[in-house]
């Protein structure tokens, strides 16, 4: 019984059906697959192959050609890095810049794998060929002469291959690229949380790598979490690796503090990594790259002034340095590696195409001059990669299959494609997600540095900073930063978020747990004496959340002088009766004023009246020196503009008053509340203990957690 291949009709995985054939491997086709679902190969033992990468691996192997999946164990890993990269870069927007490297790959090969027909030519042709009409354009123009005199050979080798094609391609291609697809079940992330399933492209279980690249120039904040949140959540998924690496390319910015914090930060997120890894542990490598680059006339040594260069990129002007020889350039790039005043005059810039509509392709600097010294490795280099250069190059040396990257830097993604071409490297496959921005936020660190140096703020674990450190301190859950984060998922689509949403989600976390206690403002409370009161204090054991035994136990002393809030006393009248919290019913006699303000209330208990007839429901505490003082702080947004647009100036949209303190008191069981611990004050709201108790002449500090409704801040 020969396999049996199943398939969407609207996507046949063109690559399998041309290397069934020229393999001479028979099979049933069964296209009747729903639309978007991965191929699967039925054996006649009945077992099965699924995904389009591993069914062309088990052709391979069984194939009648020799040598279809390389001579050895090195040219098998080459044959897999095409199967890997063909349906990627042969694909979308970056078609022609593949045409162009395979062009220039093939200029002095038959084969792209050793010098037999392996199942990688099968592959990349049969992509090619996918796309119809777009390749046909181009292999009649002449344009990639070595590419269209492989494709042709390969076509040669198998009258079957052309059969195959008219079969299932038309003049506007297949229609859908034969990519491997993840549409299968796949495991879920651990965290128990619902989110939108989204598959990274030519993504496969086992094999994924992608990496969390913060530069350690400030602390992690937000925006921040959600690319490490979504690494972690695809890097679980696909049960991959991660790999937490430090971008220290300019060591005017970084730092060890920034480094420490980062990796602390990643660890409230709980982002379980494989390596730590750094930018400068390649240096050298860097360096060579560069250097050779240099050699094979693909880059060279700028001395243009920097806002003249800028101004040259805009217009297109190619620079007078373009056309250096290479003697010059590498005498140049040797005064730059020295730190010499010549070197510093210069930069390495790339020689790619100053006539590119996507500016960032016009001739993007390499590689600068900086006498700073490195955090890690002091003054040992003057010269320094840029981020454009290093990313790419670390990306393929480590590893990396899919490198995520806010879409901020999507008209950049063509120049990271075309560097790593530039290189010879692998290609490393970009997926965007949008960047996260909240309202009334900054999420700049060269604005949030600036709030730091000028003393706007604590430092960068304030609470009113949108920093993991700051508003973790604030008193959000890291279960609920990263509920709010992977709901989003990895969509592309542009929004701006309200705080609101995620402290919404934060209550739901915290309520259901978190101790109740009581605390009233100290220069707002008036003295209730309750004339049947009892005489001699005494003590009851209440539990601190009523539903959640876990909160454990508090203790509540009952006396004939309470203190209440003004603002409740103030809405009393004589002959009411309200209800004392955890007590009972009181009915008010006398109310005593001066100057029209309220001093004290005068009243007698009513345990026996019913509570659910009362409209007034009061907190209160007793009149007892046990009492500990309070400051509760409350906090606004650091600006005052919802939405900064691209031409606002921050400074000019400062908020004037962004913290607020109010003396209190509170129950005597709050001096055993530990630092970062979370309550409620009843009737007040939620609140974190960012001080604890020390002694009675220092308060405990307690900062508002806003709830969702309120209008109040985060950073």
């Amino acid at each position: 019984m020969e396999p049996k291949l199943a398939f969407p009709q609207d996507s046949p995985p063109l690559a399998i059906l041309c290397a069934a054939k020229v393999a001479g491997v028979s099979l049933t086709l069964d296209p009747k697959l729903a639309s978007g679902s991965a191929p699967t190969l039925h054996l006649g033992s009945g077992d099965f192959i699924h995904g389009v990468n591993t069914i062309l691996r088990y052709i391979a192997r069984v194939a009648s050609v020799t040598s279809f999946y390389g001579q050895d164990a090195i040219q098998a890993a080459y044959v897999d890095q095409w199967l890997d990269y063909a349906p990627v870069i042969l694909s979308g927007s970056e078609f022609e810049a593949a045409c162009s490297f395979l062009d220039g790959y093939l200029a002095s090969r038959t084969f792209l794998v050793s010098y037999g027909l392996s199942i990688a030519d099968i592959v990349v042709w049969s992509n090619l060929a996918g796309t119809g009409q777009r390749w046909e354009s181009l292999r009649r123009s002449k344009k990639y002469q070595n590419l269209v005199r492989w494709f042709n050979s390969i076509a040669d080798y198998s009258d079957t291959l052309d059969e195959v094609v008219s079969a299932y391609v038309g003049k506007r291609g297949i229609g859908k690229s034969p990519a491997p697809s993840l549409k299968e079940k796949l495991p879920d992330s651990k965290q128990n949380i619902s989110t939108p399933e989204v598959d990274l492209p030519g993504a496969k279980v086992g094999e994924v790598c992608v990496r969390f690249a913060p530069e350690p120039s400030g602390y992690l904040h937000i925006g921040h979490a959600k690319a490490g949140l979504l690494n972690k959540y695809f890097a679980e998924r696909y049960k991959g690796r991660l790999i937490v690496r430090f971008d220290d390319t300019n060591p005017s910015k970084e730092s060890n503090e920034f480094v420490e914090n980062v990796l602390k930060d990643v660890e409230t997120l709980g982002i379980k990594y494989d390596i730590v890894t750094y930018t400068s542990d390649y240096f050298p490598q860097l360096m060579e790259m560069a250097e050779n680059l240099i050699k094979q006339g693909k880059a060279y040594v700028d001395d243009t002034p920097k806002e003249q260069m800028r101004s040259e990129r805009m217009d297109g002007v190619e620079s007078k340095c373009r056309n250096n020889t290479v003697q010059d350039n590498l005498s140049l790039w040797k005064e730059m590696i020295n730190g010499t005043e010549r070197g510093m005059q210069c930069c390495v810039r790339g020689k790619l195409d100053m006539q590119d509509p996507n500016k960032s392709l016009r001739d993007p600097v390499y590689y600068r001059c900086n006498t700073d010294p490195h955090h890690r490795i002091g003054s040992k280099y003057k010269v320094y990669p840029t981020y454009d250069f290093a990313c790419p190059f670390v990306d393929a040396l480590e590893g990396v299959t899919h490198a995520l990257r806010s879409s901020e830097y999507h008209d950049r993604n063509a120049q990271y494609y075309r560097i790593l071409q530039e290189m010879g490297l692998r290609r490393v496959e970009i997926y965007e997600f949008s960047r996260l921005n909240m309202v009334y936020t900054v999420l700049s660190k060269r604005k949030l540095l600036w709030f730091v140096q000028n003393k706007k703020v604590e430092d960068w674990t304030d609470p009113r900073f949108p920093t993991v450190q700051g508003i973790v301190r604030r008193g959000l859950k890291v279960e609920a930063l990263v509920q709010f984060i992977l709901e989003q998922g990895a969509s592309k689509n542009l929004n701006l978020m309200e705080w609101d949403k995620l402290w919404t989600i934060n209550k739901k976390i915290i309520d259901p747990v978190c101790g109740r206690h009581t605390a009233v403002l100290k220069d707002q409370r008036v003295l209730f004496t309750l004339t049947n009161g009892p005489e001699e204090p005494f003590i009851r054991v209440l539990p601190r959340h009523k539903k959640y035994e876990g909160a454990g136990k508090k203790a509540t002393t009952f006396t004939n002088k309470i203190w209440l809030e003004s603002a409740d006393a103030s809405v009393i009248s004589i002959g009411e009766e309200v209800t004392l919290m955890d007590w009972g019913n009181a009915i008010i006699k006398e109310i005593k004023t001066q100057n029209g303000i309220i001093t004290e209330l005068l009243g007698e208990l009513h345990l026996e009246g019913s509570v659910k007839m009362t409209k007034l429901k009061l907190t209160w505490l007793p009149d007892i020196e046990d009492l500990v003082s309070l400051l509760l702080v409350e906090f606004d947004y650091l600006i005052k503009k919802k939405k900064l647009e691209e031409d606002d100036n921050f400074l000019d949209n400062l908020n004037p008053c962004t913290c607020q303190e109010f003396p209190a008191l509170g129950d005597a069981n709050m001096r055993n509340l530990k630092q970062g611990e979370i309550i409620q004050l009843e009737r007040k709201g939620y609140y974190r203990c960012d001080a604890p108790f020390i002694r009675s002449s220092k308060p405990i500090v307690l900062f508002a957690i806003p709830d969702g409704r309120q209008k109040s801040a985060t950073n």
